[in-house]
């Protein structure tokens, strides 16, 4: 069984939505972090958003603040991505990751020490 299953992800047109969802077990379901990179060719993996599940503080790139929210299930060791009003620029494979943070702060969270990787979910938005 893999630790992390994404989902969700598809082409759409500029301004719709979507909604990523990653479902944890085993090891990784106890990880206190989770949440999405994204990555394109070429290009480094990115930090999409991620969440502290304890505490639900959040961490959000600045090129998707106010139009993607990370949310969890702590209940089904699920973590969603909704992303809305997309653009062509989002376009990329997105993938779930836990982590386990070494320090408080949120950055931690987002590069800890312990990652784990969804096999990842493209996203495509056509202009």
């Amino acid at each position: 069984q893999r630790p992390l299953v994404d989902s969700g992800g598809g082409s759409v047109q500029a301004g719709d939505s979507l909604r990523l969802s990653c479902t944890s077990s085993g090891y990784s379901s106890n990880s206190p972090c989770m949440g999405w990179f994204r990555e394109t060719p070429g290009k480094e993996r990115e930090a999409v958003a991620m969440i502290w599940s304890s505490s639900g503080r959040t961490y959000y790139v600045d090129s998707v603040k106010g139009r993607f929210t990370i949310s969890q299930d702590n209940a089904k060791n699920m973590v969603y991505l909704q992303m809305d009003s997309l653009k062509p620029e989002d376009t990329a494979t997105y993938y779930c990751k836990t982590d386990r943070p070494r320090y408080g702060s949120m950055w931690s969270c987002v590069r800890g020490y312990q990652e784990v990787w969804g096999q990842g979910t493209l996203v495509t938005v056509s202009s």
